[in-house]
């Protein structure tokens, strides 16, 4: 493909003559690359320009005040996560240098102070998150954009069930008390040669249902997408989202739809500050005990369970642990 398909949201709800469409262009995509764009999506433009605002004041401060909100743990991802420390090609397998980018994370704010949510196996699912005391709007910004993230990945969601030939709620009620994180990423501008193989995001596959990316500035040092002629294809610059399905979504589907390896490549040397480059990622999982296994509709003689049903926690824990290193200068 030449690149990654394009598809209106607009005015696709279900009951309206366009659903049945909009679900084929989403099957179509997720069978042949994994990833999409999305126009007509609702979001305010101003909502989105928020948040960006948001994370440019945050990654501006001094390093000490970041370091203040540390992820408490490696394998926890919530707060900051500091150069150095995550290496994402690990998702395959693969051993590199750490990507060279810091993140901020947050997840659900204000949950219950029940058992589900606290206890042993909620972790690193659930964790509080660590809000930085410089920026005291921080928490209601990236709340609203969390809850239209939300209502996004449930649209897609109901389309794909539609594709899929499952009821509407069938990933709804699999993602009822979901620990679905939205993680501020900056890419700053090259500075100086980077390690042999270092990129700014090793090439990975995502491990939830969806991920939902918005970011400016893709043609310099930006997204790329893996077909699968193994060649990588730039993601285009335009006014929406680009979404891609995980790893636990592909399980769902026993590879009917395929999570599609992606990476973000570095700016050429003396690209300057024009090379920097801020994401917003919201990634949407389902429930820690929901149980993955493959979908009647994707099973047949020819087509055989390939996956032994796992929980989406006993799954995500296993592989999000491989990315974490440890905070540069810690003993």
């Amino acid at each position: 493909m030449a690149s990654i398909p394009i598809i209106d949201l607009s005015d696709c709800y279900p009951g309206d003559a366009s659903f049945a469409e909009t679900a084929r262009q989403i099957a179509d995509a997720c069978e042949s690359i994994g990833f999409f764009g999305l126009t007509g999506h609702g979001v305010a433009a101003e909502r989105i320009a928020a948040t960006e605002r948001v994370a440019e004041r945050f990654f501006a401060l001094p390093l000490d005040r970041k370091m203040a909100v540390l992820r408490p743990r490696p394998g926890i991802n919530r707060a900051y996560i500091p150069y150095g420390t995550e290496t994402l090609a690990r998702l395959a397998g693969n051993e590199t240098p750490p990507d060279f980018k810091e993140v901020y994370a947050m997840g659900l704010e204000g949950y219950p102070d029940e058992p589900y949510f606290n206890c042993e196996d909620a972790l690193p699912h659930f964790a509080r998150n660590r809000w930085p005391v410089e920026l005291p709007e921080m928490p209601g910004v990236l709340g609203a954009y969390w809850d239209d993230m939300q209502r996004l990945a449930r649209r897609v969601m109901a389309l794909s069930a539609h594709a899929l030939s499952l009821p509407p709620d069938y990933f709804d009620l699999r993602a009822r008390r979901d620990p679905s994180q939205l993680r501020l990423i900056n890419y700053p501008p090259y500075r100086g040669p980077w390690e042999p193989g270092q990129l700014r995001a090793g090439a990975h596959t995502d491990l939830g249902l969806l991920s939902i990316v918005h970011s400016r500035n893709n043609r310099i040092g930006g997204l790329e997408v893996q077909d699968r002629a193994g060649d990588w294809l730039a993601v285009p610059e335009f006014d929406g989202f680009v979404v891609n399905i995980g790893d636990s979504l592909m399980r769902w589907c026993n590879d009917r739809w395929r999570s599609t390896p992606h990476r973000v490549v570095n700016p050429p040397p003396g690209a300057g500050e024009a090379s920097a480059r801020t994401s917003l990622v919201f990634f949407f999982i389902a429930d820690y005990d929901s149980v993955i296994e493959p979908i009647a509709s994707c099973v047949d003689a020819a087509h055989p369970p390939k996956y032994l049903p796992v929980t989406v926690g006993e799954y995500r824990a296993a592989r999000f642990a491989r990315t974490a290193g440890p905070v540069p200068g810690d003993k």
